[in-house]
C-alpha cells in the first residue's frame, strides 16, 4: 500500500513534466542535454544563492512568531540571481524564442524538482502512516513548472531590444511577481494563519494569474513582429 501512495505521488509530480517535454517539441529538437545544461546552471546558481545568504544573512535571533519582515524581504531579493540564470540559459540558446523559453523552463523546474523533491518523496511517501503532504508536494511540483515557465517567458520578453515601450511596466511588474512570490505567500500564511490546502490553492492561482498575463504578453508581443 505505501509502495502505492509513492507510485501516486511519483506520478503526479513527475508524468506532468515528461508530457510537457513530450507535447511541447522539445524532444523533436533533441533538447534533453540543451535542458541538462540548464539544469546544471540550476544548481550553480543556487550554490551560489547559498553561499551568499549564509555570508550576508545570518538566521534571524528574534522571538518566537516574530516575522522578520526586512531580512526576509531581503533574502527573496537573492532570488534576482533565478533571472540572470534563466536569461544566460536563453542567451546560450539559438532558436525560436518559444524553444529558448522552453528549454529553459524545462531544465530548471526539473532540476529543482529533482534537488527538492525526490528525496522527500523517495523517504516520506513510502512511510507506514499516510500523510497528505506528498501529495500536496506534488501538486506543488506542477505550480512550480508552470510558474518556471511564465517567469522565462518574462525575462525573454524583458531582455528583447525591440520590446515596446507600453509593454516595460507590465513586464517588470511581472519579473518583481515572479521573484517576491515565495516572500509574498510566506506573508500571507503569517498574516492570515492559512492552512496547507489554502496556502496550495492560492499559490495555484497566484501563479496561474501570472501565467496568464505572461502569455497575454507573449502572444501580443510575438504577433505585433
Amino acid at each position: 500500500m505505501t509502495l502505492f501512495h509513492f507510485g501516486n505521488c511519483f506520478a503526479l509530480a513527475y508524468f506532468p513534466y515528461f508530457i510537457t517535454y513530450k507535447c511541447s517539441g522539445l524532444s523533436e529538437y533533441n533538447a534533453f542535454w540543451r535542458c541538462v545544461q540548464a539544469g546544471a546552471t540550476y544548481l550553480f546558481v543556487q550554490l551560489c544563492k547559498m553561499l551568499f545568504l549564509a555570508t550576508f544573512f545570518p538566521t534571524w535571533e528574534g522571538g518566537a512568531g516574530v516575522y522578520d519582515f526586512v531580512g526576509e524581504f531581503m533574502k527573496a531579493t537573492v532570488d534576482l540571481a533565478d533571472l540572470l540564470g534563466l536569461h544566460l540559459v536563453m542567451s546560450r540558446n539559438a532558436g525560436k524564442g518559444e524553444y529558448k523559453i522552453m528549454v529553459a523552463a524545462m531544465g530548471w523546474a526539473t532540476a529543482e524538482l529533482v534537488m527538492s523533491r525526490c528525496l522527500p518523496l523517495w523517504v516520506g511517501a513510502r512511510g507506514i502512516e499516510f500523510d497528505w503532504k506528498y501529495i500536496q508536494m506534488s501538486f506543488d511540483s506542477n505550480i512550480s513548472l508552470v510558474h518556471y515557465i511564465a517567469m522565462a517567458a518574462v525575462v525573454w520578453m524583458f531582455t528583447r531590444y525591440d520590446l515596446p515601450k507600453s509593454f516595460r511596466l507590465p513586464v517588470t511588474v511581472l519579473l518583481a511577481l515572479c521573484v517576491y512570490k515565495t516572500f509574498l505567500m510566506e506573508l500571507f500564511v503569517h498574516v492570515f494563519l492559512l492552512g496547507s490546502w489554502t496556502v496550495l490553492l492560492v499559490k495555484a492561482v497566484l501563479t496561474g494569474a501570472i501565467s496568464l498575463c505572461s502569455l497575454f504578453l507573449f502572444v501580443t508581443l510575438v504577433h505585433s513582429n
